[in-house]
């Protein structure tokens, strides 16, 4: 039977009593994590989430808590009443930071009882993520989840210190607004009351915060929650959380500094200490060096551009490759790690073509490897290559004695794809990467806009309120494909983790955009009208970026999905599994939207 608090109140947290605390009773409340019963003597481990104490209960000291303490179960919450006493020499548990005490039960209340839960409730944990999302409410009691929401509200309690000190002004922006899709979907909310009619939940809070700066509030943030109808991935929810932020009067180095001195600030709060300034990359060196534009700067091992080596070599087929378009590009893998002649074949088999090839769209041909030794150059010699040039190429990847370059030959935008991927898959076999380091980039001068070829126009990169770099705007209409953006994404350990640009603050610029992007005026009036008015009015120059706390959190927590830094997330194909949610609604609800779901 439960019993009720009744003039019971707690005065202690579980993990929170000391040494110094002895001699004390103090009334605790908190669930069982374990029991044990030794001779009549049963020890109860109380936990709540600030840790684990021992409780005793001994009949001769509390009959009553005895015989209470006889019916408890794993996951019962209980309530205990009693002293704060040392641990027997042989019984201490270093382990435990209430490792020295335990607590002499007078009272014991069973305030609930529990099922036996569907996995244990500890950190080492062997059990589906389905099962563990299902039952995510007792999943939430594990320490480590536990731990990671405590840091995340310290994370977004900190933010918000810093934003203040800054000048910065939270300020909500709605959740029901006007669906503008240029990107991912929009999840759609009907209207009741106008028929026909649709809000749009928010991907970004993006034309709210510019009409802020036009309201002139001159510096604006929110963390705020957003939300995507996309595909989804280990580091992507259909709702997320982001740190959004937006300045009046701005350049990008005073946001890049202020980025940096935030987070400087907020991964203090778990002891991490991050090097400043960050260092900058443009995106087609990033592209060029690395493979990727949010590269992960835990271990070194860049790109190399070999083609001009490998269309004079002598190899058959690579000079006709080079001479239609393709390119070269090489990786160094070290010689104190560099892989055995059979382990670079399965690398071939397993990795690149396997995996690599299909991902990154490219043509279904072998990686080409050189070690760097005087016997590999005679037995390419007997092939028929070049050893002058040959020697060229180890020069040209940054190939030292005895190390091992891999390389190959492909269409130029999909080899750097490829090549990046290579990159991480051989700085996580040959374990380069240094796990605990925490290695901040700053990408900048982002193409503007990218070709579509399944719409047949261009799009924006980033959104179509980005503004160009200011010698690139004579291109717009004539070499749009040259048009450089004044965005930025900043990159943590290979994940993009923000992304912003400087704003277009003129009416007329913002038109000639939209043009570009095969918008009619018509249409980008009935998008747009109610910005497109805002920007007549003085608008001052402006930008910002947004900051995604998920992943910032995730990495600062040493996990490797956002779902263990989320209290309630959807699973990879956006159910909750707790809820069962989605689900249908009632045929009611549905008449009184005028909506009629058709099956597919």
């Amino acid at each position: 039977m439960a019993e009720g608090l009744e003039d019971l109140a707690r005065t202690d947290n579980c993990g929170s009593l000391r040494e110094t605390d002895i001699g004390r009773t103090v009334t605790l409340m908190g669930w069982a994590a374990n029991r044990r019963d030794l001779g009549g003597v049963i020890f109860i481990d109380l936990r709540d989430r600030e840790g684990i104490v021992q409780v005793v209960a001994r009949p001769e000291a509390s009959a009553e808590a005895h015989r209470a303490a006889e019916r408890v179960r794993l996951e019962y919450v209980l309530a205990v009443v009693g002293d704060v006493v040392a641990r027997d020499e042989e019984t201490l548990n270093l382990d435990l930071k209430t490792g020295k005490i335990e607590i002499l039960a007078r009272e014991l209340h069973v305030l609930s009882e529990a099922r036996t839960p569907p996995f244990p409730i500890e950190d080492e944990l062997v059990t589906s993520e389905d099962v563990r999302l299902k039952y995510r409410y007792l999943d939430l009691r594990r320490p480590r989840l536990q731990r990671n929401l405590r840091l995340r509200h310290q994370v977004c309690l900190e933010t918000r210190r810093f934003m203040d000190e800054q000048g910065f002004i939270e300020i909500e922006t709605p959740f029901l607004t006007k669906s503008t899709p240029e990107g991912a979907r929009d999840y759609l909310v009907p209207s009741r009351i106008h028929n026909g009619c649709f809000y749009a939940l928010p991907q970004s809070p993006q034309l709210f915060k510019q009409l802020l700066m036009m309201a002139g509030f001159d510096r604006y943030f929110q963390i705020v929650r957003c939300f995507r109808d996309e595909d989804l991935r280990a580091d992507r929810q259909p709702e997320f959380t982001q740190i959004d932020i937006e300045s009046s009067f701005t350049r990008p180095d005073a946001i890049f500094d202020l980025v940096e001195r935030l987070f400087a600030r907020v991964f203090s709060v778990a002891g991490v200490e991050i090097e400043r300034p960050f260092p900058r990359l443009s995106y087609a060196e990033a592209l060029a060096r690395y493979g990727t534009d949010k590269p992960d700067l835990r271990f070194d091992m860049p790109i190399a551009d070999v083609t001009e080596e490998m269309a004079a070599l002598g190899l058959l087929t690579f000079p006709d490759l080079i001479a239609a378009g393709a390119r070269a590009r090489a990786v160094v893998l070290e010689a104190a790690s560099a892989p055995s002649g059979m382990r670079l074949r399965k690398i071939n088999e397993d990795v690149w073509l396997k995996r690599i090839v299909a991902d990154a769209r490219l043509e279904r041909r072998n990686l080409f490897t050189l070690r760097a030794t005087e016997e590999a150059l005679t037995n390419l010699a007997n092939k028929g290559a070049n050893v002058a040039v040959a020697r060229r190429l180890l020069d040209a990847a940054g190939a030292l004695k005895d190390d091992v370059v891999m390389l190959a030959v492909d269409r130029p935008a999909p080899l750097a794809v490829g090549m990046g991927m290579l990159r991480l898959a051989m700085g996580s076999e040959l374990k380069l990467i240094e796990e605990s380091a925490r290695r901040f980039l700053w990408v900048v001068d982002f193409p503007l806009f990218e070709y579509d070829p399944s719409e047949k126009r261009n799009v924006s990169l980033h959104h179509p309120f980005t503004a160009p770099l200011d010698e690139d705007i004579p291109r717009l209409e004539s070499e749009p494909e040259k048009v450089r953006a004044k965005a930025y994404d900043v990159v943590l350990n290979g994940s993009e983790v923000g992304g912003g640009s400087i704003r277009i603050h003129d009416a007329a610029l913002q038109a000639r955009i939209f043009r570009i992007l095969a918008l009619s005026d018509e249409e980008a009036r009935e998008r747009f009208g109610f910005f497109l008015d805002a920007l007549q009015y003085g608008a001052p120059p402006h930008g910002g970026i947004a900051l995604g706390l998920d992943r910032t959190v995730m990495i600062l927590a040493g996990e490797t999905s956002i779902r263990d830094v989320i209290a309630f997330p959807k699973t990879a194909s956006a159910v909750d599994l707790m809820s069962g949610s989605p689900s249908t609604v009632r045929e009611e609800q549905l008449r009184e939207l005028d909506l009629l779901v058709v099956e597919r």
